[in-house]
């Protein structure tokens, strides 16, 4: 079993540790890097792992994962892109950078991964995305979704995909956030306490997603059913589409898109 890395280990990467932990993973194989001596001994303490620094973490991991803000990554390439050897995998969890970032400020044919979870991890339902950089063999796309399985699903996606998957579901756990925080808005207007009207919505919400899970339904489908004509539902449907909600989701998971490739251009020009 590899060791495994995890260099800046704030939530994201805690998050990883943590499932790896829970999946069975031994303590001994998992390494953590973090800036301040009170996170790393927390980590030790709840995590049962070692937590070294930048250099000795990766002097004896197979696999690195790195975890930092994406504006941080280059000043630690310069730190560590000529110490990582060649035959060992790198795994991003940078938002927005692409492997050929990493590629470039690594050891001429190292394999770098490009992942994308998100915040449900927390719970064991993250939805993780994988893209395979230039060097990444097969074998090496099989460990990344070995890792990443105990935080939920994994997915294979290429790689000119990872802006709209940072988009729609590396982003996506806020957007649904806002909604519920408007319906629980609403309920209270309506006349109910907030209590009642957020125990509504969060059972309403969990009972919604698990049917579009296990139905295999398409959401137009399972929509109709709940719509009769001239009914409660369809009069919020027409009210939501002349408010142009659907339009002001598209432009801002554009608006996310596009975000995530200025985050890359920025983080090139440092």
């Amino acid at each position: 079993m590899d060791t495994v890395a995890v260099i800046g280990a704030g939530k994201i990467g805690e998050v990883l540790l943590t499932g790896l932990v829970k999946a069975g993973w031994p303590a001994g194989r998992l390494i953590a890097t973090a800036r301040r001596p009170e996170r790393a001994q927390d980590l030790r303490d709840r995590l049962g792992i070692r937590v070294l620094d930048n250099l000795g973490a990766v002097g004896e991991a197979e696999v690195v994962a790195i975890a930092v803000k994406p504006q941080d990554a280059g000043v630690l390439l310069e730190e560590l892109g000529g110490k990582i050897p060649a035959d060992k995998l790198v795994i991003s969890l940078c938002a927005g950078l692409p492997t050929t970032f990493f590629e470039r400020r690594l050891q001429p044919g190292t394999p770098v991964i490009r992942v994308m979870t998100n915040t449900p991890a927390l719970v064991d339902e993250a939805m993780t995305a994988i893209s395979a950089g230039a060097h990444a063999l097969p074998a090496h796309m099989a460990l990344a979704e070995e890792l990443f399985k105990p935080l939920g699903k994994t997915i294979r996606v290429p790689e000119s995909q990872q802006d709209a998957v940072t988009a729609l579901s590396g982003s996506g756990p806020a957007y649904f956030y806002f909604l519920v925080e408007a319906m629980i808005d609403a309920g209270i207007l309506l006349g109910l306490p907030r209590q009642v009207a957020r125990d509504l919505i969060v059972q309403t919400a969990i009972g919604s997603a698990v049917m579009l899970r296990d139905s295999g339904e398409h959401p137009v489908t399972l929509r109709e059913a709940v719509t009769s004509p001239a009914g409660t539902t369809i009069s919020a449907i027409r009210e939501l589409e002349n408010h142009g909600v659907r339009a002001a989701l598209l432009a801002a998971l554009e608006a996310a898109r596009d975000r995530a490739r200025e985050i890359a251009q920025q983080s090139e020009a440092l």
